[in-house]
């Protein structure tokens, strides 16, 4: 009877399989280590980046825009003489997703840290987001419990987000809006999530396409194809 051992990963079934990570030039310390620096690296880039004036509000790429329907209307409302009210609540969504983002940065380096060497293989393996999904499963949802409060305190200053609350949610009973959507708290809060790992995938993507550049010898090492 054909003998079938399972060693590393690697299955032998009379032919031997390599295994891509030994293939590489590095074990799967390495890969752990390589993983864990681009997480803590794409960490830090994002929380500097939009943890500052301005990070959300003067980046295109992550500006928090009003909601569907109701951006729409903020042009109509403009249009009658309250461009300076809608100017200030979006000024202060931006704002409080500015202030969130900060308190990101220690749950983002801890899960980095916690990683197990199992994740970092299978990240290594994976595609160009594959460092970012992990970040995004592990840390949405507490970030996301971390991050309202923060949002409520700097929203609830604007008079206009209470009359924001009260029309989303008359929309989102007509299924003009999503349920998330339709409270402006729980609306930045997504949307500041949504922001902060597209820039953590953008940081990614960076270390992939060009290893070297990043002067870490262990992400050239893991990342350098």
């Amino acid at each position: 009877m054909q003998r079938r051992e399972f060693t590393s990963g690697v299955f032998f079934t009379g032919v031997v399989l390599v295994d891509p990570i030994r293939a590489a030039g590095f074990n799967e310390s390495d890969a752990a280590l390589g993983v864990r620096s681009a997480l803590e690296r794409g960490a830090n880039a994002a929380v500097d980046l939009l943890g500052r004036s301005d990070g959300f509000l003067g980046n295109p790429k992550v500006r928090i825009p009003l909601p569907g329907f109701l951006n729409d209307a903020a042009k109509l409302l403009k249009a009658t003489g309250g461009q300076k009210k809608v100017d200030e609540l979006v000024t202060a969504m931006n704002r409080a997703a500015e202030a969130a983002v900060p308190q990101a940065r220690t749950l983002l380096v801890n899960t980095a840290k916690s990683m197990s060497v199992d994740d970092a293989v299978k990240i290594v393996r994976g595609g160009d987001t594959s460092v970012t999904d992990f970040f995004a499963r592990k840390t949405r949802a507490p970030l996301g419990e971390q991050f309202l409060p923060i949002v409520t305190r700097a929203t609830e200053k604007v008079a206009l987000a209470e009359k924001f609350n009260a029309v989303a949610g008359k929309a989102a009973k007509l299924g003009l809006l999503k349920g998330d959507d339709a409270n402006i708290q729980r609306y930045v809060t997504g949307k500041s999530l949504d922001g902060l790992y597209l820039i953590i995938g953008e940081e990614e993507r960076k270390i992939r396409k060009d290893p070297v550049g990043t002067g870490s010898a262990i992400l050239r090492k893991v990342f350098g194809g």
